[in-house]
């Protein structure tokens, strides 16, 4: 099975593309954890394999890609082949090592771990890529893809193919830390007069954060997917006063019906 967490769709088609080659159930961790059980239990069978698929956030998987693999229970886990798949602008740091941590502490092994190269979405700092550069990396991705599914297929150990970049630690281990410290806070948020109220941010908010009471209204608990405001159709949501004019993006081979949250037991 595939577990993926995905904000603007890189990551959901990198999972959809996964599961598809593998033959193996794809599953959202953000509509998983809206039931917010205490273990989230799922049994396996001889040789299925396991994938974490997430984008990655200054040099680190979400914060809810963790809790969800520390409330993780593999019924019948038999040394099943597990893998990661970090997407990222640029780099991911030390980022696989991180869930390589998560999953030992549930006494799971990762087996292999990669990262793939997508277009950027963080548009709070920089832009998004130019159509030039987007359309480069959405083709080299096809190929990277392709490379991951034949070392799953043939359950090949102990294979890492990361974009570390440069000086991955401090990266992950202190730049993140201080980026987190005001990450999640909501506050700058807000929409401009094109905001029609349609609710579509607080369907695809992963956090569950927002609520739509004739204009979106965000509590403090943010991943910083940037769902809302990549998805917002009259892109009327805004951070701060430095997005207003700067670009947005979604996957084009993910539909937004496909990234809104569907609740699991509906």
């Amino acid at each position: 099975m595939i577990f993926y967490f995905s904000g603007t769709g890189n990551s959901l088609y990198v999972g959809k593309s996964i599961a598809k080659e593998s033959n193996e159930n794809l599953i959202s961790i953000s509509a998983t954890m809206r039931d917010n059980k205490e273990h989230y239990e799922y049994a396996l069978n001889p040789n299925e394999v396991i994938g974490i698929v997430y984008p990655v956030y200054a040099w680190s998987p979400p914060k809810q890609v963790i809790e969800f693999i520390n409330k993780l229970k593999l019924i019948n886990y038999n040394n099943n082949y597990i893998f990661t798949v970090a997407t990222c602008g640029a780099n991911i740091g030390n980022t696989a090592q991180v869930i390589d941590k998560a999953l030992k502490k549930k006494k799971l092994h990762l087996n292999s771990g990669f990262s793939v190269v997508m277009p950027n979405n963080y548009i709070f700092f920089g832009d998004v890529d130019t159509v030039e550069v987007e359309n480069k990396k959405l083709l080299e991705s096809k190929q990277v893809i392709a490379t991951i599914n034949n070392t799953i297929k043939h359950r090949v150990d102990n294979v890492y193919q990361l974009e570390k970049g440069m000086l991955p630690r401090v990266m992950t281990y202190i730049v993140n830390p201080l980026f987190n410290k005001n990450a999640h806070n909501t506050k700058n948020f807000h929409v401009n007069e094109r905001c029609n109220g349609c609710g579509l941010c607080e369907k695809v908010c992963n956090s569950g954060t927002i609520t739509v009471k004739e204009k979106p209204i965000w509590k403090n608990n943010c991943t910083q997917c940037l769902a809302c405001i990549h998805l917002c159709p009259t892109k009327a949501i805004q951070y701060g006063k430095g997005t207003e004019k700067k670009g947005r993006y979604k996957h084009p081979k993910i539909t937004v019906n496909e990234l809104i949250i569907k609740n699991l037991n509906t």
